[in-house]
């Protein structure tokens, strides 16, 4: 049996004495830590990172349980074990397995040595990420087993530092197998069965770990590692789609570690982008969780957790949940989540609930539950908030670094009379928006009014202004693209790839944007494209953001043919240098689309093309360019290449296919064709004896 990894010498034990007895009498360091923004625990490399920046090692640093009870202690791995462990851990994410079947074999393995230490490896800083790689690989018979495994200790894992994330990502696995379950149940359960295991299905293995979870979940949403888990566990119950599993959201923070494996296939979560179909039971659980998690919080608790850096999320979800699940009746409802939140009649003013959501409006944590409130709260109550709150204010609010997010849902939901309104009132504040960069406000106003069928004369008039009267000038302005020589332009790309610029890419989102609309704002971008010189174009195609706006231009829908015909002609000369260029080369492919119908353009970038066949075939860039543009086609088969120019996509079709197709025109088809030509030899007395025959059987 393995031994105890322990440390030699009296003062490293005295000295580990004595940090566990520091981290004994800290539940006020505890509720200290709540406090701060940190909402997950960073793992770099084989560390993980604590809040302070230092590295934690298990049983060191750990911090206390603040519940009812401490967290149990569930033993270390031995070092064989670890070192094990962690060997197994490499070699599921590298992957460098000769089949499916090789690595099905080493899981297969690796499960058996990890049978009774699964909570042990779930705990373990360095082994836990195994346990999160077996989760993302195993099949549903496994997961079943795991979470077995993990019943009883629920309340616990999901509050541990390393285990919580195992949590999660055991609930996202299974979470697309109570669908399949519900779809088509004998598949699976004769999957389970023949292990010889007693059934169980998925929707109970969720049910019971939520009963597990009952009665805790007050604290647990303010609990830095369990709050995660809690949030995972209402998607999925609620059936939301698990797309927000891949990216930055209330699932988690920015600094979480996406534990994967390298070209691993189905080693991912599946059916993320839809809504899945999910049991009648688990729409009566998120009912129980919401109502469990604030029965015992009254008002001003429940307004403290609105700004909590680590609550809110949570309180997020649970309040998206209420209205979309019941918004009518959680309104009218005085024990709802909502009524406690706002207590007070909406339009009044002067009351407590006012002041709430005038405080929400302009704190960084708070305004993200405001904008849930905007977005899902039903028709009648949005236009209430919208009259008292904000429909006189939007100028203001639109100002402000926080509030200018509430104001984009707002805009996203107001009727035609009220954006007609927003639009008067924001147009003489769009030259302060854009200075500060607010730009994701006029982007919201631009598409709204697109889509309501508003005048955006004004919006326009406004831009003109901010950004400059000359077309050339205004464009470079907006996208931030200096006019440089052409000597200081690769370290001027060298700056691009090291620092993004956020606000750079706003610019060019809004830019983007503009052209989508036709009329005015579309002509502030194309003028401005028409008016650069060859120089400052070829910059415009290389620079990372804003040769998105130049493909735009180029491809966007109903975009008229006498733009795309003065435009692409400047680059003639220079399309061998923009297609081994790694951005400037999706400015070639989209040359491609614009010239659809100009053939002579399609023949010229074509022949340059052709004029540097080995550069282009040298670069990666160059390579992809070749195949977009059908260059081997060009080659070989000149005559297709450019019908397809005339409009028509593909080869041309021969003389046998275009009879073929006049033949089908005309109502005929080959049966027919033949019953016809036998009724032409009976009229015509095809089928009588010949003359001379007749004669040879009479002498007979």
């Amino acid at each position: 049996m393995p031994k105890e990894h322990r440390k030699r010498g009296r003062r490293e034990e005295k000295k580990r004495k004595r940090e566990e007895a520091e981290d004994y009498e800290g539940p006020s360091k505890r509720l200290k830590s709540l406090e701060t923004e940190g909402e997950d625990v960073e793992r770099v490399g084989d560390k993980r990172i604590g809040e302070d920046g230092n590295t934690i090692e298990y049983g060191h640093g750990h911090t206390p349980y603040a519940g009812p009870r401490e967290l149990p202690y569930y033993g270390m791995l031995g070092e064989d074990e670890q070192e094990y462990f962690k060997r197994a851990d490499s070699m599921l994410e590298l992957n460098q397995f000769a089949d499916a079947e090789e690595r099905e074999l080493f899981l297969m393995n690796v499960y058996k040595e990890a049978n009774n230490k699964e909570l042990k490896i779930a705990n373990s800083q360095s082994c836990s990420r195994l346990m999160e790689r077996l989760v993302l690989l195993s099949k549903p018979h496994q997961l079943k087993v795991l979470f077995q495994k993990f019943s009883g200790h629920f309340l616990n894992l999901v509050q541990h530092r390393f285990a919580s994330h195992c949590c999660e990502a055991l609930f996202l696995k299974a979470a697309p197998i109570v669908t399949q379950e519900l779809i088509a149940p004998p598949e699976v359960v004769m999957e389970d069965l023949s292990s010889g295991d007693v059934y169980v299905s998925m929707e109970n293995l969720f049910l019971y770990t939520l009963n597990e979870l009952e009665g805790n979940l007050g604290y647990l949403m303010t609990d830095q590692f369990a709050s995660h888990p809690l949030r995972v566990l209402l998607v999925v119950l609620s059936g939301k789609p698990l797309a927000a599993a891949d990216s930055t959201s209330l699932l988690q923070s920015k600094k979480k570690e996406h534990v994967s494996i390298n070209g691993g296939k189905g080693a991912h979560i599946e059916g993320t982008s839809e809504a899945r179909t999910v049991p009648d039971s688990f729409h009566i659980a998120v009912g129980q969780m919401i109502t469990g998690t604030t029965s015992g919080l009254d008002t001003t608790i429940l307004r403290a957790l609105a700004m909590h850096p680590i609550a809110n999320p949570v309180l997020q979800l649970l309040l998206e949940l209420e209205l979309t699940m019941s918004g009518k009746q959680c309104v009218k409802d005085p024990n709802s989540l909502f009524r406690k939140l706002l207590t007070d009649d909406l339009s009044e003013e002067g009351t407590e609930s006012a002041s709430f959501v005038n405080s929400l409006i302009y704190d960084t944590i708070g305004s993200r539950l405001l904008e849930v409130i905007v977005t899902d709260v039903p028709g009648k109550t949005f236009k209430t908030l919208y009259k008292n709150y904000f429909g006189e204010k939007l100028g203001t609010l639109a100002k402000n670094e926080i509030a200018a997010f509430v104001v984009t849902k707002i805009i996203e939901r107001v009727n035609k009379e009220d954006l007609q309104s927003a639009v008067d009132q924001l147009s003489p504040h769009i030259e302060t928006l854009t200075k500060r960069s607010r730009t994701s406000v006029i982007k919201a106003l631009i598409q709204r009014c697109r889509v309501r069928g508003v005048d955006t004369q004004p919006i326009s008039a406004a831009l003109g202004t901010a950004y400059g009267q000359e077309p050339s000038e205004r464009l470079m302005t907006m996208l931030k693209v200096s006019a440089q020589s052409a000597d200081g332009m690769a370290e001027d790309r060298r700056k691009q790839l090291d620092a993004q610029d956020s606000s750079k890419a706003h610019e060019s989102l809004l830019a983007q944007c503009m052209l989508d609309s036709p009329g005015p704002l579309r002509e502030l971008i194309t003028d401005g494209l028409l008016a650069m010189e060859t120089p400052m174009l070829l910059k415009l195609a290389k620079d990372r953001t804003a040769s998105r706006v130049l493909q735009n231009a180029l491809t966007c829908a109903e975009q008229s043919q006498k733009f795309r015909r003065v435009l692409i002609p400047r680059f003639y000369g220079h399309i061998e240098e923009l297609a081994v260029d790694t951005v400037a080369s999706h400015v070639v492919d989209s040359f491609w689309e614009a010239s659809e119908g100009l053939k002579f353009i399609r023949e010229s970038i074509a022949k340059e093309l052709a004029q540097h066949e080995s550069d282009l075939r040298a670069s990666v860039p160059g390579r992809a360019v070749w195949r977009n543009w059908k260059m081997d086609i060009y080659k070989t088969k000149r005559n297709d290449y450019f019908s397809s120019a005339k409009g028509h996509e593909g080869p041309t079709k021969t003389s046998i296919e275009l009879a073929r197709e006049r033949f089908a025109a005309n109502g005929n088809t080959r049966p027919q064709k033949l019953a016809n030509l036998k009724l032409q030899k009976k009229a015509s007395g095809a089928n009588r004896i010949p003359h001379e025959q007749v004669a040879v059987k009479e002498k007979v």
